[in-house]
């Protein structure tokens, strides 16, 4: 299978398209307990109904861990990452592959247009891969073990 050919929407109506949102205003604390609780990697982060940015594990231990801030005091407008890096529904997994690996990202927001319709994550793009190479060994495995019917 085609790595060019695997736009984003295919993997993504493979998983949950919930995507989990926090206030700029929010706390720390309460932000990585959300992700906690949901077993994610990162949290958009709104103000007004806009994407503002980014709240990732990364930012947690390098900006608020390694920095030494009280998690229960600060707010996630201070350490997120606001220039975040996304990508459109249409994307293709190659071009996915190529933006986590060359801006060191692990968690992309997904957006149709303006709307954010998901999540994806190195994780998704890796059981993606292994699923792809898994069905292309299996088939190989077939085509030269079976017998010629002629």
């Amino acid at each position: 299978m085609d790595l060019q050919n695997i736009s984003l929407s295919f993997i993504l109506n493979e998983k949950s398209s919930s995507v989990y949102c926090v206030d700029l205003a929010e706390t720390v604390a309460k932000a990585v307990g959300l992700m906690s609780r949901e077993r994610i990697g990162s949290v958009m982060v709104i103000k007004n109904g806009q994407y503002v940015g980014i709240f990732t594990e990364r930012d947690v231990l390098n900006r608020v861990i390694s920095a030494k801030l009280n998690a229960e005091k600060t707010r996630v407008e201070k350490v997120m990452t606001s220039d975040f890096i996304s990508v459109q529904e249409n994307s293709t997994l190659r071009q996915t592959m190529h933006i986590m690996t060359n801006k060191r990202v692990r968690h992309l927001p997904v957006f149709e247009e303006e709307k954010l319709v998901g999540m994806i994550s190195i994780g998704d793009v890796t059981r993606k891969l292994l699923e792809i190479n898994q069905n292309e060994a299996a088939s190989l495995r077939q085509y030269l073990f079976t017998e010629y019917p002629g």
